[in-house]
């Protein structure tokens, strides 16, 4: 019997003390570093790839608790997070963790269960608000000491369904949008998030944190936020299910923003199903929020309901032509491999241009919009916050005053551009939004002019390495632009591997539709099984004759 399988059948108190069995990087030897021969943990953690179904099978059952499984996550986050192979992903621990686990411990015993993630473990990034005793920062130096009054309202969505909130993981500080070079997964307050499959690799971001940790198994299922490839790059690189809804099915209240035309939170998951039950969870009405009134009627309770691996028989997906094109010869064999799996599945493929007509159409108006949208948004965040800054000018004041803490590797000419526009009544601003929001019209007028279900590409290439002297430097693939100006749903899943790197293939659809991409990206996955737990290993620099 395969080991973690025996260990999930067998009694979780006794084996608590070695399920965190691994080979410690400090072992390796100087010798073997200098050879740059690569070395990966021998990882035997219990909970390795377990899924929400399993762990409440096994506390029905009563093989373990919550408060047991709660611990140990929080000893692997301390074994592997700032030690061992150092991921660096989790920014702060809940210190009530454990309180939550036993409080859902007892509910369960009197025969309460209050959802699917009752007594599951979780993180969030650190850019959504907690009334608790955790800081809201999004990595930011600047907002240290900033606790919230109020729960975000998808966390008091996530408390109401009985999870447990594990603690906050690090980001690309204010959601990647301080500077033109930055490095993701980096914040002045979290310092440099690494990438589980190979540690010199970048984890991508802005959820560098919640990638990091849930593809290293520090939790069952996380958080993250986009507004544009937020949730899918860091998904795809990270080996991950990533879902961006449609922008108002989930609340942005409580939510550090940057715009509020393509902000959304959403979930990241090693399954399908997971990160479809966690959806269902989050979603809803918020009056806080007047997008979210747009979903009203259109928000499913559960988006697992009718899932089958014959998902993709009679679908026709569009296909983006586009990524044929593209420099990585290694990245497309892969794709092209997703696409001929897809029609054995029982799909029709359709080649399509998407990507050109929407860069055609929008230009640069996206960065324009976010710009506006970020200093009106930040500003009245920080008027009703705690932090000791209370506007975007205070931000780039105190980062000034703290270069070498605040802006060691790069500045803020971000921050200071958005500073300086103007209000939202401007015109250049409602040019922009117009200019920019045309990708709804393209995207709907493709799929119904195709008669498609979806359109695919390639959601990401292989990760990069991290390089915090010249920044992020592209793989030369990306699919989130599309979804993220329309604010349509967007899921990333893995479909293969590159020299132990994951990447992902993207699926996308009209508004509202999650529920029939999720089928689509279900039937993907049970048909391939890609998903692979990560190495940890040093450096991917092959060992030269």
């Amino acid at each position: 019997m395969d080991r973690r399988k025996f260990l999930i059948n067998t009694s979780v108190a006794t084996l608590a003390a070695t399920s965190l069995a691994a080979k410690p990087l400090s072992l390796v030897s100087d010798n073997e570093k200098q050879n740059n021969q690569a070395f990966y943990l021998d990882d035997n953690f219990l909970f390795n790839e377990i899924t929400i179904d399993q762990l409440q099978e096994m506390m029905k059952s009563g093989k373990t608790t919550s408060k047991a499984v709660t611990k140990l996550y929080l000893d692997r986050i301390n074994a592997f997070d700032k030690k061992g192979p150092a991921i660096n992903a989790v920014i702060e621990i809940n210190p009530d963790a454990l309180a939550i686990a036993e409080k859902m411990d007892m509910e369960r015993k009197s025969g309460k269960i209050r959802s699917k993630m009752h007594g599951i473990p979780v993180l969030i990034k650190d850019n959504i608000d907690t009334a608790d005793k955790m800081m809201t920062t999004a990595g930011a130096t600047a907002l240290i000491g900033n606790y919230a009054k109020e729960d975000a309202f998808i966390v008091e969505k996530l408390r109401e369904a009985g999870a447990v909130l594990l603690g906050k993981t690090n980001l690309s500080e204010w959601a990647n949008f301080r500077s033109t070079r930055s490095t993701s997964g980096w914040s002045s307050r979290g310092g440099q998030t690494r990438m589980p499959y190979i540690l010199d690799r970048n984890p991508s971001g802005s959820s560098a944190g919640t990638g990091a940790a849930v593809a290293a198994n520090f939790c069952a299922i996380g958080i993250g936020t986009e507004t544009d490839g937020s949730i899918i790059s860091p998904s795809s690189i990270n080996g991950l299910v990533g879902i961006k809804p449609t922008v108002g099915l989930l609340s942005r209240s409580g939510i550090i923003p940057i715009s509020a035309t393509q902000d959304t939170a959403g979930p990241m998951g090693r399954t399908v199903k997971d990160a479809a039950i966690f959806l269902g969870i989050l979603a809803g009405v918020d009056a806080q929020d007047a997008i979210t009134l747009e979903s009203k009627g259109k928000v499913k309770t559960d988006y697992t309901l009718n899932l089958s691996k014959d998902g993709l028989k009679g679908r026709r997906i569009g296909v983006e032509k586009s990524f044929f094109k593209r420099r990585n010869e290694d990245v497309i064999a892969i794709f092209k491999e997703a696409l001929e799996k897809i029609k054995e599945l029982g799909a029709t493929i359709v080649e399509v241009d998407l990507n050109s007509k929407i860069n055609a159409a929008t230009g640069d108006s996206e960065f324009e919009v976010l710009q506006y949208e970020f200093k009106d948004g930040v500003n009245n965040y920080l008027a009703k916050a705690n932090a000791k800054v209370k506007t975007l000018a205070d931000v780039i004041a105190f980062n000034n005053e703290h270069k070498e803490t605040a802006m060691p590797y790069f500045k803020q000419e971000t921050l200071i551009s958005s500073n300086l526009k103007g209000d939202l009544a401007d015109k250049t601003y409602l040019e922009a939004v117009e200019k920019s929001t045309m990708s709804r019209k393209i995207i709907s007028d493709m799929l119904k002019e195709n008669n498609l279900d979806a359109i695919c590409g390639i959601s990401n290439g292989a990760s990069g390495c991290i390089d915090v002297i010249n920044g992020d430097y592209g793989t030369g693939f990306s699919f989130s632009g599309p979804a993220a100006t329309a604010g349509y749903p967007h899921i990333t899943l893995p479909m293969g591997m590159l020299h132990e790197l994951p990447v992902g293939i993207s699926f996308i659809a009209d508004a509202y539709q999650e529920e029939e991409i999720i089928k689509i990206a279900y039937a993907f996955e049970q048909n391939t099984l890609h998903r692979k737990a990560p190495k940890f290993i040093v450096s991917a620099i092959p060992k030269f004759k």
